[in-house]
Parts: structure tokens; sequence; C-alpha cells
């Protein structure tokens, strides 16, 4: 196990900000997906937006989230997407 907890980290960065994609594990061995929002502000320090979604709150998390990223593709104009 890495340093505090973390097994898995990704991260999107894009022009204005920067998404991270942590899997821990607490001190109890029960695993959390963390969301991080990173965005730089004009004086260099960094605002940073977290959620965090428990592992006994996973399958619907993502159940609403494929939900709402369908209706999103759906109303994305100039999408020609099914779902």
């Amino acid at each position: 196990m890495a340093i505090r907890g973390e097994i898995f980290s990704s991260q999107v960065q894009t022009e204005k900000r920067t998404y991270f994609f942590n899997v821990k594990e607490n001190r109890m061995g029960s695993h959390f997906l963390n969301i991080v929002e990173s965005t730089k502000k004009p004086d260099g320090s960094f605002d940073r937006h977290s959620i965090i979604v428990y592992e006994e709150d996973i399958d619907n998390f993502m159940r609403e989230l494929n939900r709402a990223f369908k209706v999103f593709k759906r109303q994305t104009p100039g999408n020609s997407s099914d779902e």
C-alpha cells in the first residue's frame, strides 16, 4: 500500500483545472473514492474541492453518475450518441 493508504491515483489536466481520481484505503481497511478538482488562483495558490464516495455507496453513486452522463451526452450539441 502506498503513502496515506493510496491504492490508485490518476489525473486529468485541462487548461484551467486538474481533476484527481484517487482510490484509498482507510485505517480500518475500507476503500473509498476521492475526487478532487484543483484550480490555480491568480496569487499562485490552489483552490481545491473534494468529494469522497465511501465503499458502501459506490455502486449507487456510479449508477447515478452514469445516468447523468448519458443525459449530458444526449443534450450536448453535435453529439450523435444513442445512449
